[in-house]
């Protein structure tokens, strides 16, 4: 078995060093570990490896270490599918890079103002985050010129596939030089995303990184052995034993997003809903609701959690077991950002057992027993 590399055995500049120390991160996660030498040697990288994993530093690091800073080119272009994973991308290589002089970087995303995106791309980004539709829109348009980048990243690939995005995708692909360094990041390999990698990254190198519990080592991870009908009062006797106040419970469903939403309101609860039925614009509300601390409880479903990303979730509980097994990583992982610590409480009903076992199996997690409840 390969030995574990740390982050300095990665060459990386003092400022990146310090900008990591201080953000409280200690090692690299595994996608970390193999994208970013590979990255840093100008070798094109085709990573399948689950949200939550530290996929945005595996680029960012490489992207951020060979930035010449006194070019007004863009250098660097990263697309993903949605304006809250462009927004988060944007903050978290802000952090990478607080202690590099020079360094500029903007989004471009729909539903913000175009002259506000105007104005930033005059400040001249070496690094531009994007969504497909509102980044060609402003190329046609003469905006922004990505025809000398010597980086692009596709993160979460599959999910701008599922969007519609293909087709912007090849259009970027035609608008860069042929030369360019890819980095395609997918939860999941489609035909269509495969198709891309042999017409445009036959030279890659390729990871397949499985989720591991040690990737997200800040966790407390609680099993909590309920019946269903007991599932919502468990959550309300937790927080109020462990003082939680901001916290995210996970849904599988709209239905049951819904109905923990007014349940936890009945009991007394500040909380509101997210899932795929609630409009962007209302979506967007709520999310600057729970980030300015204006209620406590996020009741949400897997579609929205991709750009739930705020440094204070206290705790995630799972209402309901994840069906998917990486889903369960990516849950635990809205928690203990930025260097914090965090809880992880799953409600396991007797028929939910068959599949928390699984997820144990497979994500090499170690939950223990909740024990708290039975004590008074």
């Amino acid at each position: 078995m390969a030995e574990e590399l740390t982050f300095k055995d990665l060459d990386l500049s003092p400022e990146v060093m310090d900008s990591l120390k201080k953000m409280g991160v200690k090692r690299p996660t595994t996608i970390q570990q193999k994208a970013i030498p590979l990255m840093m040697d100008n070798i094109s990288v085709i990573a399948k490896a689950p949200t939550g994993t530290g996929k945005t530093f595996a680029f960012g690091i490489p992207i951020i270490e060979y930035l010449n800073l006194d070019s007004k080119m863009v250098q660097a272009l990263i697309l993903c599918p949605t304006r809250e994973l462009a927004l988060q991308i944007t903050t978290e290589l802000k952090g990478l890079a607080r202690f590099i002089k020079g360094f500029r970087i903007a989004s471009l995303i729909g539903g913000q103002s175009m002259r506000l995106q105007t104005e930033r791309l005059q400040k001249n980004p070496q690094i531009i985050v994007a969504t497909p539709g509102r980044l060609i829109d402003m190329v046609e348009r003469r905006l922004v010129d990505i025809s000398n980048i010597y980086t692009l990243v596709l993160d979460e690939a599959d999910e701008m596939l599922k969007m519609g995005f293909i087709s912007d995708i090849r259009k970027v692909m035609a608008l860069t030089p042929k030369d360019k360094q890819i980095a395609l990041f997918s939860a999941t390999m489609p035909r269509e995303i495969q198709n891309i990698t042999w017409q445009f990254m036959q030279d890659a190198a390729e990871i397949d990184v499985m989720p591991k519990e040690e990737d997200h080592p800040d966790i407390d991870q609680f099993i909590i052995e309920c019946p269903e009908k007991d599932k919502l009062n468990a959550i309300v006797n937790i927080m109020e034993k462990e003082s939680l106040r901001k916290v995210i419970v996970f849904c599988n469903t709209k239905t049951t997003t819904s109905k923990v939403g007014d349940m936890l309101t009945a009991k007394g609860l500040s909380a509101k809903v997210l899932h795929g039925d609630i409009g962007q614009g209302a979506r967007n509300k709520v999310m600057d609701q729970y980030r300015a601390d204006k209620f406590d409880v996020l009741v949400a479903t897997d579609v929205v959690a991709r750009g739930i990303d705020v440094d204070d979730i206290e705790a995630i509980f799972n209402y309901d077991i994840p069906k998917e097994n990486e889903l369960y990583l990516h849950r635990i992982g809205r928690t203990a950002r930025a260097g914090k610590s965090g809880k992880a409480f799953s409600l396991v009903a007797y028929l939910d057992r068959p599949r928390m076992e699984e997820i144990i199996r497979y994500t090499k997690v170690n939950p223990v027993p909740y024990e708290t409840l039975k004590e008074s």
